[in-house]
């Protein structure tokens, strides 16, 4: 047990660095930020009663690639006025970075409880103000911003626990512990503008998850295929926000190589559909309006639930990674029962509803397993 020190020392470093990251607020910042999804095997199965498994990782995603037929103007949610602004900006690059502490506890060999707590760090640019601001061309602005995000809590079944085979299902609630009333108040204390909710770092509502995932060992001991499925459901906030539902499949197999190294190739399908918001309709002027440029022109002032463009996308990635079984490559009390992973995801297909494409993402991780309490 000596060697649980190092390990959370390591992530509270981490957590360290993340908390002197700089906050750069701006009004109307909407960066729709994604991040990457693998499947980890020590994240999705249940652990055996009495083992504590934890997975740190670290993620990044790059969002700045603008698909084929579109521009990159999307809509800005004006939570403040309760008004979705056609056109107000244009995107121009997005990097969503996450630090997450994952830990699963068995309760019974075949029962388990997964607590995941997120940080979340965003980095933002885009061109603010398109039809309004610097005689109609926008101008450009930038902001970031980090935090604790929303925590899951998710209990784990194993349906088909045998030699070969596991069939785990899960139902999860995320707690909306993550900050989502950030505005754009400045270091003068003056008010600011609630941030649009993509820019935010929690959902501001309580969010419900299932999920399935499956394994057979088809060599034993040497090569075994996966399978990994999800679906989430957020509630709409306060703020009159619902994000869209997600749902995430991923396939793969697992070669070990040597004892110490796996392997892993996987293919990774994520379908979000559209955010909707309750407010009024307005569009941002364009050089063919006769009072450009100008303040926004309202097309329905009446409070509905609308549908909220270029949000929601479809994206389908290869996931070529390896696993490094530190215990089996060195043998010391510090690495035992410790491996450490990494994943690169690589587009294959992916369309973003005319918003900002995303690249290639990384993962790189740790796994620990700790013996908390003996079996009976």
């Amino acid at each position: 047990m000596a060697v649980k020190h190092p390990l959370f020392a390591f992530f509270l470093g981490l957590g360290a660095f993340s908390l002197a990251w700089p906050v750069v607020p701006t009004a109307h910042g909407s960066c729709g930020s994604v991040t990457c999804f693998v499947v980890i095997g020590s994240q999705q199965q249940v652990s055996p009663k009495g083992l504590l498994t934890v997975n740190a990782f670290y993620n990044y995603t790059p969002q700045g690639t603008l698909l084929s037929g579109t521009d990159g103007v999307i809509p800005a949610v004006d939570l403040d006025n309760r008004q979705l602004i056609l056109g107000h900006h244009r995107e121009i690059r997005t990097i969503t970075q996450m630090y997450t502490l994952d830990f699963n506890y068995g309760v019974t060999d075949r029962f388990g409880i997964e607590v995941a707590v997120p940080y979340k760090k965003i980095k933002h640019r885009h061109i603010d103000g398109l039809g309004e601001a610097n005689g109609g061309a926008g101008e450009e602005t930038r902001f970031s911003d980090n935090g604790f995000g929303d925590i899951l809590i998710n209990a784990k079944y194993n349906l088909l626990p045998t030699l070969r085979s596991l069939l785990v299902t899960g139902f999860g609630v995320y707690v909306p512990t993550g900050d989502h009333n950030q505005t754009t108040a400045g270091l003068s204390g003056e008010p600011g503008e609630t941030m649009e909710p993509t820019a935010q770092i929690g959902r501001g509502q309580v969010g419900v998850q299932a999920s399935f995932y499956q394994t057979y060992e088809i060599i034993p001991h040497r090569l075994n295929q996966f399978t990994s499925g999800s679906y989430r459901h957020t509630f709409r906030n306060n703020f009159g926000y619902q994000f869209g539902d997600q749902f995430d499949l991923g396939i793969g197999a697992n070669l070990v190589t040597v004892p110490w190294l796996v392997l892993t190739n996987q293919f990774n399908f994520r379908y979000m559909a559209r955010d909707h918001f309750k407010g009024s309709l307005v569009r941002s002027q364009t050089p063919s309006d006769p009072t450009f440029p100008d303040e926004a022109i309202v097309l329905d002032e009446n409070i509905r639930n609308r549908s909220v463009p270029t949000t929601g996308s479809t994206f389908f990635a290869y996931t070529p990674g390896f696993q490094v079984s530190l215990g089996e490559l060195i043998k010391t009390p510090l690495t035992e029962n410790t491996s450490m992973y990494f994943y690169a995801q690589i587009p294959v297909y992916r369309d973003f509803n005319g918003n900002l494409a995303q690249g290639t993402s990384f993962v790189f991780g740790l796994t620990k397993v700790f013996q908390v309490l003996n079996p009976s």
